[in-house]
């Protein structure tokens, strides 16, 4: 990997572009459902805050918002960058949750059920909000690694937190939890509303998305399947 070090130097550059420069020159794609914290330097976050909230201001300046007389807006763009960075899309700038496992003692092999956890993310088209729940169904084996029901919320809302689509978010969050756990099965459902649904176009304030990801005995077990469904509430 090309050194990090090479890009350090204060010589004025965005941190954007340098980041970017990394992320290239390793040859890693940053798309908005990716995570980048491993080329993030001590302090580029801060220094991302900064430059966000500038071009920010640069956006409301073109919607012809007079931020310095409007009480209302005068903080709006370092609010907005903020949010960004450390709180929706806060999953794309920091590693994954430190989580525990255990070795599977007691050889547990029925089906776990963990749900509903409630889910946000934002719609990569149009960066509007989605709001929703997962269900997650295990099948373990004597291998399996046990990890605590809460480290499904946090690996979940680490997955969640970046622009997504529900479909590419679901496989990702059933990746994760395969890799960290390797059960003999693994089952999600997300049902979800879209805010670019219900908040522009259409305008259809009561239509969900729901999608599934079923692997292993999961697919290759119709009563497994069934199983797990008809115990998800309203989900039967």
């Amino acid at each position: 990997m090309t050194n990090m070090r090479e890009f350090d130097s204060n010589d004025g550059t965005p941190v954007s572009v340098k980041i970017r420069e990394k992320l290239k020159a390793a040859n890693k794609r940053f798309h908005a459902n990716d995570n980048i914290a491993d080329f993030l330097n001590p302090g580029d976050l801060d220094k991302l805050l900064d430059e966000v909230e500038t071009k920010f201001q640069g956006v409301l300046d073109s919607l012809v918002i007079d931020t310095s007389v409007d009480h209302n807006t005068d903080k709006t763009a370092r609010r907005v960058a903020k949010m960004f960075l450390t709180e929706v899309f806060k999953g794309r700038y920091v590693p994954a949750p430190v989580i525990t496992e255990f070795p599977n003692a007691e050889h547990l092999n029925e089906l776990l059920i963990v749900g509903p956890i409630t889910v946000r993310s934002a719609c990569s088209h149009h960066f509007c909000p989605v709001i929703g729940k997962v269900w997650i169904g295990v099948m373990p084996n004597k291998g399996t690694n046990v990890i605590g029901l809460s480290k499904y919320a946090r690996l979940a809302e680490w997955v969640m937190g970046r622009p997504q689509i529900q479909e590419e978010a679901v496989m990702q969050l059933a990746d994760l939890i395969q890799d960290r756990t390797k059960p003999d099965g693994l089952a999600i459902v997300m049902e979800a509303t879209h805010f670019c649904m219900s908040w522009r176009g259409v305008k259809d304030m009561d239509s969900k998305m729901i999608n599934s990801v079923m692997r292993g005995a999961f697919l290759k077990d119709p009563t497994l399947r069934r199983e797990f469904l008809s115990l998800i509430p309203g989900r039967a």
